[in-house]
């Protein structure tokens, strides 16, 4: 860590003018909210990626963000710097039950018939909440009547590298170790290097799409029959969490 912060002390600490600028353009982009005490983050964070392309200070690379040609490719690395993949199978049991014991046996009750089933993981990050979301969901139609129903995952997130790995579907052993073994056996094949990949026919019916999800209405989404959101609204201020919970 002393090594760290002896290679990134040539960048001068930012004012709070041009702090006031990045954490505006971050949230006006992103949505991102990042409060004051956070200043040395963002720092870090940016010259982190400043070291790695030969910028030399904030105010510079700042303005090389607005460029509409350069910039724009640059901002797509940065805001996956800058944002949390920290994600995993079978996170949050609590909602996962919710989801398996009460969410699906009365979204069938009042709709026996269904012949479809339009899942949101929204800030899915490298895909294991889609994927987990899908098995249940799998799962809880092969033990019941109601098999005839197609489930469709749609996974979104604003990084994309975070995508291409969700796409790929293929994890480190240490990735899968919280995944039930009747799961592990059943959605997962091992490959001949030790890591994991999702099966084909769970693949199949999770798509996903680079997405920021303070665009919402600028971008017309089919209509979901559940949105699991936990990765996306800790990155957003109280303000906003309302009024993406009332659109």
């Amino acid at each position: 860590m002393a090594a760290l912060n002896s290679s990134l002390s040539c960048f001068a600490k930012m004012d709070d003018v041009l702090f006031d600028a990045w954490t505006t353009m971050l949230e006006e982009r992103t949505g991102m909210h990042l409060p004051k005490e956070r200043r040395s983050f963002l720092e870090t964070s940016l010259a982190l990626r400043m070291r790695e392309i030969g910028v030399q200070d904030y105010a510079s690379y700042y303005q090389h963000l607005q460029s509409e040609k350069k910039g724009e490719h640059e901002w797509l690395t940065l805001v996956d710097r800058l944002t949390v993949h920290e994600t995993r199978f079978f996170r949050h049991q609590p909602s996962l039950d919710l989801l398996e014991k009460v969410i699906l046996p009365r979204l069938f009750d009042d709709e026996p018939e269904r012949k479809q089933l339009q899942v949101w993981s929204a800030g899915c990050s490298t895909g294991e909440e889609a994927y987990t979301l899908c098995m249940m969901m799998n799962q809880f139609l092969k033990n019941s009547s109601f098999n005839n129903c197609y489930i469709a995952v749609t996974g979104t997130d604003i990084s994309i590298p975070a995508l291409v790995t969700a796409r790929k579907a293929i994890y480190e052993h240490n990735k899968v170790r919280h995944v039930p073994e009747q799961y592990l056996d059943y959605y997962f094949n091992e490959q001949c290097d030790g890591r994991y990949q999702v099966t084909d026919s769970l693949r199949k019916r999770v798509c996903f799409v680079q997405f920021n999800i303070i665009e919402m209405k600028k971008t017309r989404l089919e209509s979901m029959d559940i949105i699991f959101c936990q990765n996306v609204l800790i990155y957003f201020n109280r303000d906003r969490r309302k009024k993406l919970s009332t659109n």
